[in-house]
This record gives C-alpha cells, structure tokens and sequence, in this order.
C-alpha cells in the first residue's frame, strides 16, 4: 500500500483538461438508467478511493461532499 503522510486533500482544480473530463463523465453515463447510473458512480467512488488510499483523505472528501449536498437547495438536489 502505497500511502502518502499528512497528505492533504486537494480542492483547487486539477485537471488539466477539464472539458474532456466532463465529457468522459457523461459519455460514461450515456444510455444507462438510473440504477445503472448510480452504480457506476459507486464503482468510481471506489476505484477512485482504493486509488488515493489515503484514510484522513478520503475522511475530508467524505465530509466535505456531505456539506455540500446538505447546503444545496432541494431543487438542486
């Protein structure tokens, strides 16, 4: 396991092609139905977090996603 200490999580953009992330993410989602579309967000959630590996990280991402889906108006949600 490869762990980096007192690694902080990073919240300033950084990707560098940003456009062609987002076209990715919604290409990946294309033609599949909701169940299928929240699956596949769990799939990366994990992938994407057994990839950082880094416990206090994934903690502050946790937290900070969570904020942030509770300050959202209910019609964003």
């Amino acid at each position: 396991m490869n762990v980096r200490p007192n690694m902080a999580l990073n919240v300033e953009p950084n990707i560098a092609d940003h456009d062609a992330f987002y076209e990715m993410l919604v290409d990946t989602h294309q033609d599949l139905d909701e169940e299928q579309s929240k699956m596949l967000n769990a799939q990366l959630i994990l992938l994407l977090a057994n990839h950082i590996g880094d416990l206090p990280v994934l903690r502050e991402a946790f937290a900070i996603a969570r904020r942030n889906v509770e300050a959202a108006p209910q019609a964003v949600r």
